[in-house]
């Protein structure tokens, strides 16, 4: 497979990651930055999004180095909201949107490069232009919208809830 130490640090953090968050999405219907889940992710992503910085199998900067930046200005922009807009529900939209769109975009490279890699020996994938990538990549992005939209109905529910005190 040929993965570099630090490779192997970034592949092993960022699963941690994708599990914490797909366990805070089955549990609280959105990556949670209360709980234990989403403060993996959180950590875990911020950590995977620097280390791929310093990766560079397909030669110098490329677009996976503008996804790790932008998904670290997504997740900091998410805690930012849920620290300092804690009050604020209508921070929650964008607090959720900004953590699903980081996890989504996080989902990119991590189909083209298993897909690409897996089976060692005869990977699934020739290269990221193969359809099973193009098909994966759109589910992938399917459910990101239908997860937004769910997002998007349960946080309105949780802010009429708190508007009537009850």
């Amino acid at each position: 497979m040929g993965l570099s130490n630090l490779g192997i640090f970034h592949t092993v953090i960022g699963v941690a990651a994708i599990i914490a968050a797909l366990v805070s999405f089955v549990r609280y219907g959105k990556i949670d930055f209360g709980s234990g889940e989403g403060k993996i992710y959180f950590y875990g992503t911020l950590v995977a999004s620097l280390t791929a910085l310093g990766i560079y199998r397909h030669g110098g900067f490329n677009a996976g180095h503008v996804l790790s930046l932008l998904i670290i200005v997504l997740i900091l922009t998410g805690f930012f909201l849920h620290t300092k807009k804690s009050g604020n529900n209508k921070a929650r939209y964008f607090e959720n949107f900004c953590l699903s769109f980081s996890f989504f975009l996080s989902m990119v490279p991590t189909i083209n490069e298993t897909l690409t890699r897996l089976p060692v020996g005869k990977p699934f994938a020739s290269d990221v232009k193969d359809p099973i990538v193009m098909n994966s990549l759109s589910t992938a992005f399917i459910l990101f919208i239908i997860g937004s939209g769910y997002q998007v109905v349960r946080q309105r529910k949780i802010n009429k809830k708190a508007q009537s005190g009850s």
